[in-house]
Formats: structure tokens, C-alpha cells, sequence
């Protein structure tokens, strides 16, 4: 998101709603369900939109933004009608559109809470970006309203629909190279000064907020546990005027109850994105394992390293995409929902504890 856009959403900030329930939508399973799009950023606008043409259960009907270029732009593009475009001084009014279902809230963190409860008292569905949110009592006031309203919310963990990971979880799980017992992950990039992610009001954080959740979220699905430890290293220059207000590196351990261990980097100086998967007979390895595009897998097992290859298959922003839609349409609960980014903001938050204090912290079963 530009720095001007950027100004632009803060500046929807305080902008009250007397949102009303909104018309029962998503009761015909021959229908596409309808999104709205809130946040014209990088991530929304070349990753998420051009993903509706490969949906089955999904379409684009509307935009939010506090750029005109922008809605003008792709409004243009996506025929979205001038009606269905908002800035978010009028976001207010997705309540009285129908051909809305959903929202999909694409913002810098502090700002998934506000929008997101905003949209369920509309009467609208959420998808919101990862992390759900800044801190665990912003996470459990989401769930609370959208309990309170009816609605579904789900959270935009991608890597979760993409197929070489679905079947790593498959694998690990199952013991394809026996009981698990160590998984290593990884997960950074050299950032560029100047972005809102380098801001903690709108970031809530650095690489653990926005990179590192990868590593986390993957050691909790790779295992099906919720860690029950945790002790963490922060490795920060705070000369480097990029980090005057967020951390750069954080190093990672997490324990599970079966005696599982993750090792786990997250950095905003190095460049890395894998996972690896040790068990007592082998190791299933995704290097890289989290990009948008070009995961790979190798297994080793019974001596022997394999690459393993999948066919071309569902994108994984058109899998997330549709998941939520027929979660509407049937009426059933994501594989992600709000429960999920909760857990992963309980875990952070121990993260940056264990950091703070150094030492190990306990996490409450849940």
C-alpha cells in the first residue's frame, strides 16, 4: 500500500457505522457468492483480484478504498460498477448492497479489527489477512462479534489451500517418515525502508507479524498441536533506521506436547522460506515452501532423497477464495476461522514474552 493510500485509510479511522443485519445471501448453490474488497494494495490488487477468474464459487462485486485513482482504475478493469465502489468515508454503505456477502479486509494490521467487526455488524461475512489482528484482546473481540452477529470469519491463511502443503501436512501427520520429531522453519526477506510495516501503530510489529507467522503457522499445521512451550532470541540493530520502531530478527523454539520441537527464524535482513520435517525414518523438506508461486517438495526415506511433483492444481488464493464461499453457501465452518488466528496471536504474543524477559514461557492449553 502507497504511502498516500495508506494516509488515506488512517483517515477512515473513527468514522462511526449504524450498520443494520443485511439481506440472507448465499442460499442458492448455483450462485457465485460476492466479495468486497477492502484495501487496494500490492497484495489485493496482483495476487487476490485476478485470482476471481479462476473461482468457482466467487466473484468480484465491489471495492473499498481511500484512493479514487485506484477505484477508478480497477473499477474499470473488473466492471465494478460505480455504486459498488466506496471510499472509506462511505464504507458505511456496503450494508445496503446485496450483491455483497463478504468482506476481505487486506490492510495493515491495526486496522483488521475495526474493519472486520464493522463489516459483521453489517450483516457481512469477513475474510481477513493474516495476522487477524495486533494483539489477542483485539483477536477475541473479533470472534465475539462475529458470534454476536451470525457471520463467518475466516482468516487469509493461503498456504493452507495450496497443494504441496496440504499434502506435507498429509505426510507429517500420517508418519510417512515415521513419528516427528524436529521441524525447522524459516522465513525472512531484506525489507526496504518507508513501508507501513515498518511502523508498529499499523504493523502491531515486525518479521514476527508478517513473515515469522509463516514459520509459526506452519510448525502448528505440520503437527496438528498447539505448542505448550516457547522461549525466543530477538537479534535487532536499532541503528539500522529501519527498525527504530519493530524488531528485525527473531529465533524461535516452540514445544508440543508429543515432544515435538520446532526451530524457527523469522528476519527481516535475510532472505529464506522453507520448512523441513524430521522424523525417526526420514525428512519431507519445502524449500521453498510459503511463496506465492514455485513451492517445491524433496522427501528422503529409506536413503534416499525424491523430489516430489504434483500436477497443476487450484490456485491457492482461488482455493481460499471459494473455501470461504461454500462455507456460506452449506453453511459450515472454515478450516481457518477466526479460533485459528487467535491461536497464532496467543503464541506471538508468548514470543515476544519469552524475547522480552528471556526466558521460556508456559502456554495455556486453550
Amino acid at each position: 500500500m502507497v504511502e498516500n493510500s495508506r494516509r488515506a485509510v488512517l483517515g477512515g479511522l473513527g468514522a462511526g457505522l449504524a450498520m443494520t443485519l443485511g439481506p440472507a445471501r448465499a442460499s442458492a448453490a448455483d450462485r457465485k457468492v460476492g466479495y468486497a474488497i477492502v484495501g487496494l494494495g500490492y497484495y489485493a490488487t496482483q495476487q487476490i483480484m485476478p485470482a476471481f477468474a479462476s473461482c468457482d464459487r466467487s466473484r468480484l462485486v465491489a471495492l473499498v478504498s481511500g484512493t479514487p485513482a485506484k477505484l477508478d482504475t480497477f473499477g474499470d478493469k473488473y466492471d465494478i460498477p460505480a455504486s459498488h465502489r466506496y471510499s472509506y468515508g462511505d464504507f458505511d454503505r456496503i450494508r445496503n448492497n446485496p450483491d455483497i456477502d463478504i468482506v476481505y479486509v487486506v490492510l495493515p494490521n491495526s486496522l483488521h479489527a475495526e474493519y472486520s467487526i464493522r463489516a459483521a455488524q453489517a450483516g457481512k461475512h469477513v475474510m481477513c489477512e493474516k495476522p487477524m489482528a495486533v494483539s489477542v484482546a483485539e483477536g477475541e473481540r473479533m470472534i465475539a462479534a462475529f458470534r454476536q452477529a451470525g457471520k463467518k470469519l475466516m482468516i487469509g491463511y493461503r498456504s493452507r489451500f495450496e497443494q504441496y502443503n496440504r499434502l506435507a501436512i498429509d505426510l507429517a501427520r500420517s508418519g510417512h517418515v515415521g513419528p516427528t520429531r524436529i521441524i525447522t522453519a524459516d522465513h525472512g526477506f531484506p525489507i526496504t525502508a518507508g513501508q507501513w510495516r515498518l511502523d508498529r501503530s499499523l504493523s502491531g510489529g515486525g518479521s514476527l507479524m508478517d513473515i515469522g507467522i509463516y514459520s509459526l503457522n506452519a510448525a502448528r499445521y505440520l503437527t496438528g498441536e498447539e505448542p505448550v512451550e516457547v522461549s525466543a532470541i530477538e537479534s535487532t540493530d536499532r541503528n539500522d533506521p529501519r527498525f527504530r520502531t519493530v524488531e528485525d530478527r527473531i529465533n524461535f523454539l516452540l514445544r508440543f506436547p508429543s515432544g515435538i520441537e520446532a526451530v524457527c527464524v523469522s528476519s527481516y535482513s535475510s532472505s529464506h522460506n522453507s520448512y523441513r520435517v524430521t522424523g525417526t525414518g526420514g525428512w519431507i523438506e519445502m524449500s521453498p515452501a510459503t511463496p506465492y508461486a514455485g513451492q517445491a517438495m524433496s522427501i528422503h526415506r529409506n536413503g534416499e532423497t525424491t523430489p516430489r511433483t504434483l500436477p497443476p492444481g487450484k490456485s491457492q488464493f482461488a482455493g481460499q477464495l471459494d473455501h470461504l464461499a461454500e462455507c456460506v453457501i452449506n453453511d459450515t465452518t472454515p478450516i481457518v476461522p477466526g479460533e485459528e488466528g487467535l491461536a497464532d496471536l496467543r503464541v506471538i504474543e508468548a514470543i515476544y514474552r519469552s524475547a522480552a524477559e528471556r526466558r521460556h514461557i508456559a502456554l495455556q492449553a486453550m
